[in-house]
């Protein structure tokens, strides 16, 4: 006899949250992230990418894309079936567009995208209305 299970394919999963721009809500975006990629049972190597992308993306809104009163918005995206996570931060601030750039040895700071391109399969912005932005990176295994 010959009996076969079906397959189940597995759950893609989200999750999303507001943040207070500042340092500590890019800091609680890291360690939620973190605690979200567990329980999903995303690899070790991903979920550190990941994991650095997302505390790259949080702190660039609550310094760069901080406006007053307003939050940043963090989110998280798992398509299951392509083994690939999406990592979306998004800010008040839609007139400043990130980009990386070459900076001096010297300088302590700025190298946050050049992080993110690195890590990143790819990345990107888009706007988030009304007058926002959204930046955007996905990882995968491959």
């Amino acid at each position: 006899m010959n009996v076969s299970t079906p397959h189940i394919p597995a759950a893609s999963r989200s999750f999303a949250q507001q943040l207070s721009s500042t340092r500590r809500g890019a800091r609680l975006a890291r360690l939620l992230a973190a605690a979200e990629f567990s329980d999903w049972g995303i690899s070790p190597s991903v979920a550190e990418r990941a994991e650095h992308i997302v505390a790259e993306l949080a702190a660039n809104a609550a310094l760069h894309g901080r406006v007053q009163g307003r939050d940043f918005r963090l989110a998280l995206d798992l398509d299951a079936a392509t083994g690939t996570l999406r990592i979306e931060v998004s800010d008040a601030h839609g007139d400043r567009q990130p980009w990386p750039a070459a900076v001096p040895e010297e300088v302590e700071s700025g190298r946050g995208l050049l992080l993110v391109d690195a890590l990143a399969n790819r990345w990107g912005t888009e706007p988030y209305p009304p007058s926002g932005k959204t930046v955007w990176a996905e990882v995968s295994h491959h």
